[in-house]
């Protein structure tokens, strides 16, 4: 469809001002919407048009529903001129991770097993984005059911980072921060469950957060490892990802899970410093295998925050060689019950041939899950099985209240933890699924937020010597994702403006 508004200039700009709508923070562009200086449908054509120059090198969506998309286009023009839609972030149009049910489009999780699955209902995140007024373009790739640190298991094709297509975007949210950072989406919803959200946007060059578990509801979204996923924000910058957040967070009945909490307006603390602000680095994460361009961008900081009154100190917070074991083992067992469900009965794919019952759900599951799904299957079965149960899942789940206690212990004495996001930048495409193991240590420095169930917020911190992004994160207490929003915000303030690929590339 080719229809215009009429309250957007003819070329894309914002008032005829020569600003491209797309260089618009979220927030900035739903203001420019109330203000009649950009127009709801112009902005969506703005993404349709990135996504069409972008995707064949890119693959961030799996679907875009473009009929659909200009359908709510009507809705929201009408919901923001009767003051239905009056919240800071509507109008914006937004990608949602191919894991989180969407009513009357695909949801496959990037898997042959649920290559038709059309959900009955929405998740109760993309409710809340439906009510903030926000548009839904489309869903991203990932790596299937969320298994993966590069967004290659995918059964429908690889995603590459829009910084260099020779590399990998990260995983599992791959496709929802490459999506943010070559322009074809402002804003993106993606899962965490090891590091799945901060990882890639670090690889990516974008703001992604994991929030407190419990803070925004599971309802609809397929599981991979129910007491460790989370749904969270991927943003161009800081602000933008705590509007998204505060959109999605709320108390849930349909979620056991769902934490009812009463400090959920996380805008309020954009403001302030690093004045006094008390944070600690692990000693643990400078050791052998962080990368020489990551430490140099850690140390920097460091200084910068510094400068800024920050005091920052080294410590030791102990079993970080215990959460990769601990992390595997707990997240493998819960998908080996959770995925139980696919077995080809009631949805999803079925085997064409097959002799008998017990026949058809070997077949369905053999040929419907990819290499990496069925190997942590294989393994989530064995850690569970007789024999083995106490030896590997009751020793791992001993471990994981073991790191919460150290976690507690830090918390005692800083107001938050700085880490690197990743021990390295983005590797080159195939080089991670020829070793797993490889792509198992990548979550190092992430996983233990995930077992600890606490807040962290991924953030762009430099380039490294390939001018490939670094990011690092603001890991905070349980319910304290104040403390790390005000001081990653503080942080970018003074880090100066961090451009996204598309920008780098002139695309």
């Amino acid at each position: 469809m080719q229809r215009r508004t009429v309250s957007s200039a003819e070329d894309g700009t914002v008032g005829g001002k020569g600003m491209d709508l797309k260089d618009l923070s979220a927030l900035e562009l739903s203001t420019a919407i109330k203000k009649g200086e950009a127009g709801v449908e112009e902005a969506v054509k703005v993404s349709l048009e990135q996504i069409k120059k972008s995707e064949d090198t890119v693959h961030a969506f799996l679907e875009t529903d473009e009929e659909k998309v200009y359908q709510r286009v009507k809705e929201v023009e009408a919901g923001i001129a009767s003051g239905k839609y009056s919240g800071p972030l509507a109008g914006v149009p937004i990608a949602v991770k191919d894991n989180i049910c969407t009513k009357g489009r695909k949801t496959t999780c990037a898997s042959k097993i649920l290559g038709n699955f059309v959900p009955p209902y929405d998740a109760e995140a993309v409710k809340k984005l439906e009510e903030a007024g926000m548009i839904i373009l489309g869903k991203t790739n990932m790596d299937e059911f969320a298994m993966g640190s590069t967004s290659e298991t995918s059964a429908f094709g690889i995603t590459t980072n829009p910084w260099d297509q020779t590399k990998v975007p990260g995983g599992s949210s791959g496709g929802s921060c490459a999506a943010v950072a070559a322009g074809e989406a402002f804003l993106a919803l993606g899962s965490d469950t090891g590091g799945s959200i901060r990882q890639p946007s670090s690889y990516c060059g974008v703001v992604g957060m994991k929030p407190t578990y419990g803070t925004v509801s599971r309802y609809g979204l397929i599981a991979y490892a129910s007491s460790l996923d989370q749904i969270g924000p991927v943003a161009k910058n800081v602000s933008d990802c705590t509007a998204l957040l505060e959109a999605i967070s709320g108390y849930d009945k349909k979620d056991s899970t769902s934490i009812e909490r009463n400090d959920l307006n996380f805008t309020e603390a954009l403001n302030g410093d690093l004045n006094g602000v008390r944070v600690g680095i692990p000693t643990e994460y400078l050791s052998e295998g962080l990368d020489e361009d990551v430490k140099k961008t850690l140390q920097e900081t460091v200084k910068l925050m510094r400068a800024n009154g920050a005091v920052v100190e080294e410590f030791s917070l102990g079993l970080v060689d215990y959460v990769i074991p601990a992390y595997y083992i707990i997240a493998s067992a819960e998908a080996s019950s959770n995925l139980a469900r696919f077995d080809g009965v009631k949805y999803g794919y079925r085997a064409g041939e097959f002799e008998g019952l017990h026949d058809m759900y070997k077949k369905s599951r053999a040929q419907g899950f990819g290499e990496e799904v069925k190997r942590r299957i294989l393994l989530g079965s064995f850690v569970l099985s007789s024999g083995y149960y106490d030896a590997y899942y009751l020793k791992a789940l001993k471990v994981k209240a073991m790191i919460k206690k150290a976690f507690d212990d830090a918390f005692a004495k800083y107001d938050m933890i700085l880490a690197p996001a990743a021990p390295s930048t983005a590797p080159k495409g195939g080089s991670s699924l020829q070793d797993p193991l490889k792509m198992y240590l990548s979550d190092v420095y992430t996983a233990g937020v995930n077992l600890a169930g606490l807040p962290a917020i991924s953030v762009p911190a430099g380039k490294d010597r390939n001018g490939m992004p670094v990011g690092l994160q603001f890991i905070g207490d349980c319910f304290k994702e104040k403390k790390i929003i005000q001081a990653a915000y503080a942080y970018e303030k003074i880090r100066g403006v961090f451009p996204m690929a598309y920008q780098k590339e002139g695309k």
